[in-house]
């Protein structure tokens, strides 16, 4: 495989910028019907009934499904089942749906949705997460005490009595808010029924396995009975997982009872509605410090509004818990994250994952002590930040990989002119109607789902007699460029040219589930999978072709497209194909890939929390206008140890979309909810970055090989986004001297 063919290769980009590609919603079937779903204006109630019958009766409506209809469990969920997929007793948050019209067209549907009427007893709303927890009464879910969802902590050393001892104590609070993922597709599901009574299901699935999974307990239904096929997504970010789930279950019922296709398309206001946020967090940091600058103690007390429905909060928290120290050691730790049921909007798995919040404080916290203490902030990064062998606030060594965080911050330092630039910042004081500053921060971040649960994947590479070859495998493509990636590697292994290969599209009953594409896990687990399944298929036709080689199996290489051993004899793929099967030798291997075990402790919050981490430093310049207050990010310098860069421009690519939804959450994304209801429900008024808001950026990325997977890789999706904001806010505290405590930064100007 030529170097060249590498730099530029996406096996998708031509379909996608032609308009070729399709999604979800250019799929059509021949007698199609739509879905569309119905709401109360209510964020807490109970259901009193729910009447459809003069929707029901309405020209071309052909059912009105409520929870009534439901074969199966009535809620489902990732971790505990609370999400109804139609409310039943209760309404829990303003995107709880009662029913499902399915008519001849969408425009009938829609119009006949306002037919369904509803009596509903109001209940006050549980909108404060402070409030909430602990509450006896009026409880969002009787599931869930006090309102408390999850509760995880980390108990090290003795924080409480080292406190008094230490020569400062520094403490601050911070807030961060939900955050919309503003995918560029919207929600679409729908359902195919067979004769056999299988159901096939197409739509925007971040983890077609996991909606499987969700439409199984809905349906009362085997999985089997179950087809859910992969195709591209506009987008996800982590935000289509759980309620396309839902959608595509209630598509699925519809499609079962009626026995004709059914769509549903959601419009961005249904999605802004139904569909969960980032987590927002209230965190306590509290710092005791050395006199020489060593960080002795940590108290944190954080709490994570996970909304009207549990999703993956207890997971995110469970992050948040493991990485709420950042990347320094500290030897005495108090740690409570607490996740809070509330009547607003739901909250789960977005880019980051529970650490964009906690880093915002961390690295702010860092800047904070360095002042308190009269240092130089690098210098007290330095101070305590992790190296070779160290051990983290769980009680890990980090002995399983090459600990980067020293050369990740100077390589980025020495690149942005740091050291330089922040002596330029105007701490408030300038001649110009423009202040300037720059901001620093840096971050370790857990690759893969770690001790959250067990981690593996699967492919089938499987060579054609012509020589082209099929790769399958259960990683999902959701627009970051797995797929490319796993081709990528594939040519690598057998040197071949990448127009030898296809990806294959897979369904859930053509490969193993491989889990869900989060937590930075598609490329390491998908690659090491194909190295697993290239291992294997290099042994068969080694073994198979020793004969025609004279030669013993060890000794045929695989270079440039043809297959050589040390004499004069060597076979063109396409010929060493031909030979393989005229040997009755199937070339095809299976790979799997089983993450490196790590081992945790709830009763004191203690483990081994991930097998290897990514290290990361992003440092910003911006502009702030006196007058006005805007803000304008200027430059962007971030650095990142990724193991290995398979695709190196995938990784800029990833990068740049990173500091973007960085950018957002720290200055522009302000989801407004009043009363539990979302005010800005659409991108006219809900800002995210636009191109003009973009700033220079300068990717640097660090290759220190993992040795803890056969990929090398360690990933780069989450690190890419994780402390944009953290760094914006310390470099808006060097522009103004103005410290920010929450997001997003909004200034008043002097006018």
């Amino acid at each position: 495989m030529e170097d060249s063919e590498k730099k530029v290769f996406r096996n998708d980009a031509v379909a996608k910028v032609t308009g070729r590609a399709k999604y979800a919603d250019d799929y059509t079937f021949h007698s199609m019907i739509h879905g569309v779903p119905v709401y109360t204006d209510s964020v807490h109630a109970q259901i009193i009934s729910i009447d459809t019958s003069e929707a029901e009766a309405y020209p071309g409506v052909r059912k009105v499904l409520t929870w009534k209809d439901v074969p199966g469990e009535p809620a489902w969920g990732q971790i505990e089942h609370d999400h109804y997929i139609f409310a039943k007793e209760k309404i829990r948050y303003h995107g709880d749906v009662i029913a499902l019209v399915v008519a001849d067209t969408r425009e009938i549907a829609l119009e006949a949705s306002a037919l369904v009427t509803y009596e509903l007893k109001e209940l006050e709303p549980v909108l404060d997460q402070e409030k909430a927890l602990g509450a006896e009464t009026n409880l969002v879910n009787d599931m869930f005490p006090g309102n408390k969802v999850t509760h995880h902590h980390v108990r090290r050393g003795n924080a409480e009595a080292v406190f008094p001892a230490c020569y400062k104590i520094v403490e601050r609070e911070f807030r961060t808010p939900f955050v919309e993922h503003s995918y560029m597709e919207p929600e679409c599901a729908f359902a195919n029924p067979l004769t056999d009574g299988t159901i096939e299901l197409y739509g925007t699935f971040q983890h077609p396995f996991s909606t499987r999974r969700y439409c199984s307990a809905f349906l009362n239904r085997q999985f089997a009975d179950f087809v859910v096929y992969s195709h591209p997504t506009g987008g996800s970010f982590g935000g289509k997982d759980d309620t396309i789930s839902v959608i595509a279950a209630r598509a699925a019922l519809a499609a079962s009872l009626l026995r004709i296709p059914v769509k549903i398309l959601y419009d961005r206001e249904w999605s802004f509605r139904e569909s969960y946020k980032r987590n927002p967090y209230i965190m306590k940091y509290k710092y005791g410090l050395s006199r020489e600058g060593k960080i002795l103690a940590l108290d944190t007390y954080m709490l994570s509004e996970s909304g009207g429905i549990t999703s993956t909060t207890p997971w995110s928290t469970w992050r948040s818990t493991a990485q709420c120290a950042g990347p320094y050691v500290v030897d005495n730790v108090h740690t409570d994250v607490i996740g809070v049921m509330t009547n607003n909007v739901f909250t789960g798995a977005m880019r980051g994952f529970g650490t964009p919040q906690v880093n915002f404080a961390i690295e702010q916290m860092m800047d904070i002590c360095a002042e308190e203490m009269e240092m130089d902030p690098i210098e007290f990064r330095r101070i305590n930040m992790v190296r070779q062998d160290s051990i983290t606030i769980t009680g890990q060594k980090l002995d399983s990989h090459i600990v980067s965080m020293e050369e990740v911050m100077d390589k980025v330092i020495e690149k942005s002119g740091y050291l330089e630039n922040v002596k330029k910042s105007s701490r408030g004081i300038s001649d110009s109607d423009e202040l300037y500053g720059t901001g620093l921060a840096i971050s370790y971040r857990g690759s893969s789902v770690g001790a959250e649960g067990l981690d593996f994947a699967a492919c089938m590479v499987n060579c054609q007699f012509d020589g082209s070859i099929v790769l399958d495998t259960g990683i999902h493509e959701n627009g970051q460029g797995a797929q490319s990636v796993m081709m990528l590697a594939l040519a690598e292994e057998f040197d071949v040219p990448l127009s030898r290969i296809r990806y294959n599209r897979s369904s859930t009953t053509s490969i193993p589930d491989s889990g869900t594409t989060v937590a930075t896990r598609g490329t390491m687990m998908g690659v090491s999978a194909v190295r697993k399944a290239s291992a294997k298929l290099k042994k068969i036709i080694r073994e198979t072709l020793s004969d025609d080689f004279r030669c013993d199996p060890e000794d045929i290489r695989f270079e440039k497209d043809r297959l050589v051993a040390g004499g004069s004899y060597s076979l063109s793929w396409e010929e060493a194909m031909h030979k393989m099967f005229l040997h009755r030798t199937y070339p095809f291997a299976f790979g799997e890939y089983k993450a490196p075990r790590v081992s945790w402790d709830d009763e004191i919050g203690a483990g081994d929390a991930y097998f290897t981490y990514v290290y990361s430093c992003n440092v910003v310049e911006l502009t702030v206008n006196k007058k006005t207050g805007k803000i304008k990010v200027t430059k962007a310098t971030a650095g990142h140890d990724v193991g290995r860069a398979i695709n190196p421009e995938l990784v800029k690519g990833q990068i740049y979309g990173g500091i973007a939804q960085g950018l957002g959450m720290a200055l522009t994304e302000d989801l407004q909810i009043e009363g539990g209801r979302i005010m800005n429900p659409n991108f006219n008024k809900y800002k995210i970055p636009k191109s003009i808001d973009m700033p220079e950026i300068d990717a640097i990325i660090i290759e220190n090989e993992d040795r803890t997977t056969p990929s090398g890789v360690k990933g780069i999706g989450e690190p890419a986004t994780e402390i944009a904001a953290a760094a914006i806010a310390n470099a808006v505290y060097n522009a103004t001297g103005a410290r920010q405590y929450s997001l997003p930064i909004k200034l008043k100007g002097e006018a």
